[in-house]
């Protein structure tokens, strides 16, 4: 499995933007995707995460009501749309993958996915 992801950039506070990340040699064992992110010398934080089989969507309270994880199982990918964005939403975006049921809260500990994409980076300044 190898995740892709893009979608990265500037943006001025209060902005949006989309990023993206895709999915290939996916097989039915992955049963959800997340997103987290990471500044210099901080561990990776959860943002987001959407469960395959039986579905739900879990947000990092500091994303809920700005941020939107959302899947397209036919195209093998997971979005992430991102508003009203603030300086200190700037960090690299990683989206992951797990094999296996779990349920969703645990979606949020970066040790439970089994792939790493690459990250793109978003940078939120005037």
């Amino acid at each position: 499995v190898q995740l892709q992801a893009s979608g990265g950039g500037l943006v001025q506070p209060g902005g949006s933007l989309t990023i993206s990340c895709v999915a290939s040699g996916i097989d039915s064992s992955i049963k959800s995707m997340g997103w987290f992110r990471q500044t210099p010398g901080k561990e990776r934080e959860f943002v987001a995460a959407t469960r395959g089989t039986g579905g739900g969507t879990y947000h990092a309270d500091s994303v809920k009501g700005r941020f939107t994880i959302s899947r397209d199982n036919a195209k093998n990918t997971v979005y992430l749309q991102m508003n009203s964005l603030e300086p200190e939403d700037t960090a690299v975006y990683y989206c992951a993958a797990k094999t296996g049921q779990v349920i969703l809260s645990a979606l949020a500990m970066a040790r439970m996915y089994d792939y790493w994409g690459q990250g793109t980076l978003v940078t939120v300044s005037s």
